[in-house]
């Protein structure tokens, strides 16, 4: 039964009346389970802090923490769940607080968003111009890396949203799809697939061929799946981490390579050109998404950058 407040019933209930400051200073106990490490954190005396939360438990009639004498404080099983429910209140707080300050201006301040490295090149410049021409007070750093580094990434706080393929995400990632990527197939320009005047091919084409590998974690896994769904085994020549080196062994005539993003020339570094064919076998086109941690609130900052995300590519999710 609800616990009610007051001295007779079919009367106003009277609500608790705490302080933020309260608040702050109990999550700060909490958090260090010490009255001295709080007060030296929020540089007031103990006794303020001591104080403010024997007030805040005296509201709210009920113990959140465990006094032990020369030995620190522990939290009550209630204490407990106050303190999280304390936290996620105080992020809100601070949020309502840079909603105010930038209410009818422009937004400030920093934003580091991740990319998947292979997504980079082709998505990173245009987005990051338009974002910085549309908010140019925001300052955008970028954390390049592969899946699970960008997932640990989000994980640890080093950024706020992260820019990469949809698949191997936990329930603790939310994320909205902002693109697709339908796999193809590279050739070299004196492979016998690359003078088809059709431009396409089938992955039982491929059956025996070289491969050259794109060996990135979870992509390699993906790439040689859509070949052994079509029922064609891999015969792996050459694998390698850079994309670029992918292109320029296909070119070389070292093998074929399933990609997902496409360059707008067929040049590679290397000076030799590799062609791409478009798949007639029904592939179902990687999911591009937009992730960040489930239950953070997004800044408006990276709430922005998610919105151009969807804005630019304009793909509706699945």
């Amino acid at each position: 039964m609800a616990a009610k407040f007051g001295t007779r019933q079919n009367v106003a209930v009277s609500e608790p009346s705490f302080t933020l400051v309260q608040l702050r200073y109990f999550e700060a106990a909490a958090r260090h389970l010490s009255m001295t490490a709080a007060s030296r954190e929020l540089t007031v005396s103990q006794s303020a802090v001591s104080t403010a939360i024997a007030q805040l438990e005296r509201e709210l009639g009920v113990q959140l923490l465990l006094r032990h004498h020369a030995r620190g404080l522990s939290l009550t099983t209630a204490g407990q769940a106050f303190h999280q429910r304390v936290l996620d209140f105080l992020a809100h707080g601070a949020e309502l607080v840079e909603a105010a300050r930038q209410a009818g201006t422009d937004l400030v301040g920093p934003l580091t968003v991740g990319c998947f490295s292979t997504l980079a090149p082709f998505r990173l410049p245009g987005l990051l111009a338009e974002f910085e021409r549309r908010h140019p007070q925001v300052h955008v750093s970028v954390l390049e890396g592969e899946h699970s580094a960008l997932k640990a990434a989000l994980r640890a706080g080093e950024c706020e949203v992260s820019l990469l393929y949809g698949y191997d995400l936990d329930d603790d990632i939310d994320r909205v799809v902002v693109d697709t990527a339908p796999p193809y197939v590279l050739v070299g320009s004196d492979h016998p697939l690359a003078k088809s005047k059709k431009g396409t091919v089938s992955l039982a084409q491929l059956a025996g061929e070289p491969m050259v590998l794109l060996d990135l974690p979870n992509s390699r896994e993906y790439l040689q799946s859509v070949l052994r769904d079509a029922g064609v085994e891999p015969v792996i020549r050459h694998r390698t981490t850079g994309y670029e080196t992918v292109r320029a062994l296909v070119a070389h005539g070292h093998g074929f390579a399933l990609l997902n993003q496409r360059p707008p020339a067929e040049m590679t570094y290397a000076g030799a050109n590799a062609v791409p064919l478009k798949l007639i076998d029904k592939v179902e086109p990687l999911e591009i998404v937009v992730a960040w941690m489930r239950g953070a609130r997004l800044t408006r900052r990276s709430q922005e950058f998610v919105k151009l995300c969807r804005s630019l590519y304009a793909h509706p999710p699945h």
